[in-house]
């Protein structure tokens, strides 16, 4: 059989997008005759019907919708080495995509970071600070290359999830407040005023499991974006919050930090696709964010029970 004519896979994607073969033909530069030829010759390569009309609409059929799947894989894989070519070109090693929780990226990668920039210069980075569930999804549409997200995360015949580092969520309170307890308990905190993370974090959904039992709350929760906000309400007196240890390691005098019971990770870990192809940028910055599992150890409770200091 010879080989796939990448032209004709696009313009059966252009056809199926815009739902007309005049629209693709001019997106495509082609005229409407040399588009519907390309769509025949597919249609008569795979013996199947791959675009039907409904009135003045053209649709991609079932088969149709399959060869573009396909398509679309095959037209990134074209991309990636267009890519890969130019940059060896340019002296680049190669582009890597990486994602990460905004908490990562404030608080755990930026020494990473730098070390890649300065060691592998050649290397093209793209980071980009996604949600976990959005991260995740990103991997498996291969958006994404790595991504650092909150564990846990829905297992997948798809995906690599490497734990990297063991961190503890933990309660703020504003230092001005009375009475605050050694331990915070679920029951305790559903009775007080909570400033959280936005509802689609990971940290968010890890502190409405952790307080299930005591649903729905006294009183509804302030919601910010970032855990830089929740810190600076909770020391304006808004409220207590709960966010990863990492983020409050260094005091700050207006807030004080007490450990959780029973207690809440919210690891971080590394997801990747299991068959993704790799090479030597991407090998290479993944090793580097492997080594983030040696970076740090979480802060022991006892002593996280008297530090005052003080998104996924």
């Amino acid at each position: 059989m010879r080989s796939l004519n990448l032209d004709q896979l696009r313009t059966l994607t252009e056809v199926a997008a815009l739902g007309s073969f005049s629209a693709a033909a001019r997106r495509l530069n082609l005229t409407q005759p040399a588009v519907s030829l390309q769509i025949r010759e597919l249609e008569s390569r795979w013996g199947l019907p791959l675009i039907e009309r409904l009135g003045k609409k053209a649709f991609a059929t079932a088969p149709g919708r399959e060869l573009i799947a396909h398509a679309q894989r095959i037209a990134e894989a074209c991309e990636a080495t267009e890519a890969a070519m130019r940059g060896m070109r340019e002296g680049s090693l190669g582009r890597v995509r990486i994602s990460s929780t905004l908490t990562a990226l404030m608080y755990d990668l930026p020494p990473t970071l730098r070390r890649l920039r300065m060691e592998h210069p050649r290397i093209d980075l793209m980071i980009t600070n996604m949600p976990t569930r959005d991260a995740v999804e990103a991997v498996v549409q291969n958006t994404i290359d790595l991504a650092l997200v909150t564990l846990p995360v829905k297992s997948s015949s798809l995906l690599r999830v490497t734990p990297l580092q063991p961190q503890l969520c933990v309660a703020i309170f504003p230092a001005a407040m009375p009475d605050i307890p050694a331990v915070v308990t679920p029951q305790y905190l559903a009775r007080q005023p909570l400033v959280l993370e936005h509802d689609r974090g990971a940290v968010h959904a890890l502190v409405m499991q952790w307080l299930a039992r005591h649903l729905p709350l006294a009183r509804q929760p302030m919601h910010v974006g970032i855990v830089e906000a929740a810190k600076q309400a909770v020391a304006s007196g808004l409220g207590i919050s709960i966010v990863p240890d990492v983020s409050v390691a260094a005091p700050i005098p207006e807030i004080v930090v007490r450990p959780l019971k029973p207690s809440l990770p919210c690891t971080l870990g590394l997801v990747e696709r299991k068959s993704k192809a790799g090479g030597l940028a991407i090998e290479t910055v993944r090793n580097a964010l492997l080594g983030l599992r040696s970076m740090r150890e979480p802060a022991p409770i006892a002593r996280t029970a008297q530090l005052v200091g003080g998104d996924d």
